[in-house]
């Protein structure tokens, strides 16, 4: 029996060992295209002499990828704000820019939408703050993680 679990725990580690790099390497990758992207905007803008909303949401999308990926390799876990923020950018960025061709229901829904997704991180935020993971609290009082005082 103790053989079988000695070998059970090496596969375990072996697999969880290629798993953290390929993830590693997946971020990197996805790192790496999002500043490329953002670089490939901003040259556009420069080209174009001008500026407009819809290309500083996208700026904004990339640096939110881009945070996110930062609070990965700091933390080891990506809080489920991050893509929710991502979302509600985007929407709005949808809303920016096809505003035009948008029926009336539609602009109702995508707000209602980004409505939904700032509740949901409003819940997110309270139940952090008020009911705190066992590893945000110090020698059994619960600290008041991420939040400013």
């Amino acid at each position: 029996m103790d053989i079988r679990s000695h070998t059970f725990d090496r596969i375990r580690r072996f697999f969880s060992s290629g798993l953290d790099i390929i993830e590693f390497v997946g971020l990197l990758v996805i790192a790496f295209a999002t500043t490329v992207a953002g670089y490939q905007e901003v040259s556009t803008m420069v080209s174009a002499h001008k500026v407009t909303l819809a290309d500083l949401l996208l700026m904004f999308l990339y640096l939110e990828v881009l945070a996110m990926i930062g609070q990965y390799f700091r933390s080891g876990h990506i809080p489920v704000r991050y893509p929710l923020y991502i979302a509600m950018v985007a929407l709005a960025r949808y809303l920016v820019l096809d505003v035009k061709e948008i029926t009336e229901w539609r602009m109702l829904s995508v707000a209602a939408a980004i409505l939904l997704l700032t509740l949901a991180v409003l819940a997110i935020r309270y139940g952090h703050v008020h009911f705190p993971y066992r590893e945000d609290t110090q020698e059994g009082k619960p600290s008041r993680p991420y939040v400013r005082e």
